[in-house]
């Protein structure tokens, strides 16, 4: 008998992970599948706020990373503490000041998939796959989540082009408050081919509707004629505006969002982290950060392409289920590929089957997983 609960207690010691690495916790051989409520780790999973043909279930968490060292996108280019210049139109170089000198190089042509970003901050920069860059002479979208380390040279930074028909313009970028939709962002993170970024761009969902599906509020031709309305220029930005795909995307956005924080506003002690997002019954996405502070800075844009996301699918108005979403963020099982900036970060992509998972981990101050990723890949 007390064998037999020394092991259980070993066991369930074991099983238990560290948020840091977001992992599940493994059930007892031989025990019963506990309910979907059960803490997983540091977090867990509630039940879903749904709303026409999507279902958003919060992940949160009693316990919370320190993110504010880190810097975003958005707020190192509102302060001009972090520069983005075209490659290859004119050198950036470190001053003795520190901030970014531009020297121009006329012999040379701009690079669509490269761009050139200094982090002139005293702390590290957190980029994720899928923000938009806009300005320069066309707009990019970062293609993968990265660290910039304050105080280093300037960076190539791989980017792909959401903008087809523009190549001119002012050397200033700004960036666009906007995460491309989950089709778009799945071919930069995951496909990293900038063909496959451009036919998401144009065709809304990348995902394959069944032959008698309901038809989506927003179709491929609405998104056609948005993109092609700037005349010579095709704008991703478009998509958003309700006017150019005489859908309100905001009135979409505003009724999630206020289900969403009716439904976490009671918690005590626990922060919302992250959300996994199924589409009609199909369990399809999900964003988990390492603080409640990472997940709202980002979570106002994130739910603006998540909806963009919905309404370029099929309607169908069924919902997946907790179990279904708890099953879904399970680790998977597949072949690891690791990308490794000593001292700074460590980006990691595991693929198996439909699913691709994709962590990236800060390795300073200490060692955190700053932001998971968890895809059903539509290719």
């Amino acid at each position: 008998m007390e064998r037999s609960i020394f092991t259980a207690l070993i066991g369930g010691l074991l099983g238990i992970t560290a948020f840091g690495s977001l992992a599940l916790v493994g059930a007892v051989p031989g025990s019963p599948t506990p309910p979907p409520s059960r803490p997983e780790g540091e977090w867990r999973l509630l039940d879903p706020v749904t709303y026409e043909n999507i279902s958003v279930f919060p992940v949160v968490s009693s316990y919370s990373q320190d993110t504010s060292p880190f810097l975003t996108l958005e707020e190192g280019l509102a302060t001009g503490e972090v520069a983005v210049r075209e490659q290859g139109s004119e050198t950036m170089v470190r001053g003795r000041d520190g901030r970014p000198v531009y020297i121009p190089q006329p012999s040379s042509g701009a690079s669509v998939n490269q761009l050139v970003l200094i982090n002139r901050s005293r702390r590290p920069l957190l980029l994720l796959a899928g923000e938009l860059v806009s300005g320069g002479k066309q707009d990019r979208v970062i293609g993968k989540d990265r660290i910039v380390p304050a105080g280093g040279p300037p960076l190539p930074l791989d980017v792909f082009c959401v903008e087809h028909g523009r190549w001119t313009g002012s050397a200033q970028f700004a960036a666009a408050n906007t995460i491309v939709h989950p089709s778009v962002r799945e071919r930069a993170a995951v496909d990293q081919q900038q063909t496959e970024v451009w036919d998401a761009v144009r065709n809304g969902t990348t995902a394959k509707a069944a032959p008698a599906a309901p038809a989506p509020r927003l179709t491929m031709g609405d998104i056609q004629g948005a993109i092609a309305s700037n005349g010579r220029t095709e704008a991703y930005e478009k998509i958003y505006e309700s006017r150019a795909v005489g859908v309100s995307i905001d009135d979409f956005v505003d009724e999630v969002q206020r289900r969403f924080a009716s439904a976490t506003s009671g918690l005590k002690g626990e922060r919302v982290v992250g959300v996994v997002v199924a589409y009609g019954g199909d369990v399809a996405w999900s964003d988990i950060f390492a603080s409640g502070d990472l997940f709202d800075h980002y979570w106002r844009k994130l739910l603006r392409s998540y909806s963009v996301e919905a309404l370029t699918r099929p309607s169908y108005r069924m919902a997946a289920s907790r179990e279904n979403a708890s099953e879904f963020l399970r680790r998977l099982n597949g072949r690891e590929v690791q990308e490794t900036e000593p001292g700074v970060y460590r980006w990691r992509e595991i693929k198996e089957g439909q699913l691709a998972q994709i962590e990236l981990d800060a390795l300073q101050p200490k060692s955190i997983t700053l932001h998971r990723l968890l895809l059903h890949r539509t290719s």
